[in-house]
């Protein structure tokens, strides 16, 4: 017993040996942790990789692309595309433009290759064979490229239409007439010429009274021109009814050009 007579309770400690400890696991990862992370780290690496260099490929293909299509005319349409949404598809109409300026462009490059026929002749003869002018094609400022030329007759050797022009001039003082002047046309579909161009005009010296001599000249002249379509190994001819050509090689002259294929 204490002193005093008061005693001091003991302290009684109890212990559970059924109690149990969670065990506290240390801060560092197991090691097949830490190599999977290394690994998915190094595998979006290669993945971005990839994609940088698939971006770089296909912008030097686009440039090369468009690089070639400067010099061809079927991309033109490349740098301005339209979408359906916007257009509503492709119509019929666009489709012809499309095909249209294809063809335009192969005739283009036909035309590069082989010139347009055109034909100029000057100097009018006396008309022979009938009332059919004779021209000069050679020498001076007559011409001839892809037609030919034969006893008066200008032959079309390519189907095309055609600005076809002649003028002529006579003298009509020495008596009264009626004057022709016409542009004709032989071709395989018929049996006869065709008559393009006319003109015609009555001509009678002034004063009537004086004589021819006296008179002096009374020019007169005709110039008739038009666009017609030919087809190849047509004739076209140049006639004069009832006046004879006044010789010159500027006032009279024959010409024939394409114009279209």
């Amino acid at each position: 017993m204490a002193e005093g007579g008061v005693g001091m309770s003991p302290q009684v400690f109890v212990v559970d040996s059924q109690a149990n400890y969670d065990s506290v696991h240390g801060g560092k990862k197991p090691w097949w942790a830490r190599v999977g992370q290394k690994f998915l780290l190094l595998l979006i690496g290669f993945t971005m990789l990839g994609l940088v260099v698939e971006g770089c490929l296909i912008y030097n293909l686009y440039k090369k692309t468009e690089a070639l299509c400067e010099f061809h005319p079927l991309c033109q349409n490349v740098s301005n595309p339209q979408t359906s949404g916007q257009k509503g598809g492709t119509s019929l109409s666009e489709a012809q433009h499309q095909e249209s300026n294809e063809i335009s462009t192969v005739q283009t490059h036909l035309e590069q290759v082989q010139p347009r026929p055109f034909a100029q002749l000057l100097g009018a003869k006396h008309p022979r064979n009938g009332s059919v002018v004779q021209w000069r094609d050679s020498g001076g400022e007559s011409v001839l490229s892809n037609m030919a030329y034969n006893n008066g007759y200008l032959v079309v050797k390519r189907e095309g239409y055609y600005y076809l022009y002649s003028k002529v001039t006579t003298n009509a003082a020495e008596e009264c007439s009626l004057i022709l002047h016409k542009v004709m046309r032989v071709t395989q579909a018929y049996d006869k010429p065709i008559e393009l161009m006319k003109s015609k005009s009555f001509r009678c010296p002034k004063p009537p009274n004086e004589k021819p001599s006296e008179i002096g000249e009374d020019l007169w002249n005709s110039f008739l021109s038009g666009i017609f379509q030919l087809m190849s190994g047509d004739k076209i001819f140049v006639t004069l009814e009832n006046q004879e050509i006044r010789p010159g090689n500027t006032e009279n002259l024959m010409g024939a050009f394409m114009i279209s294929p």
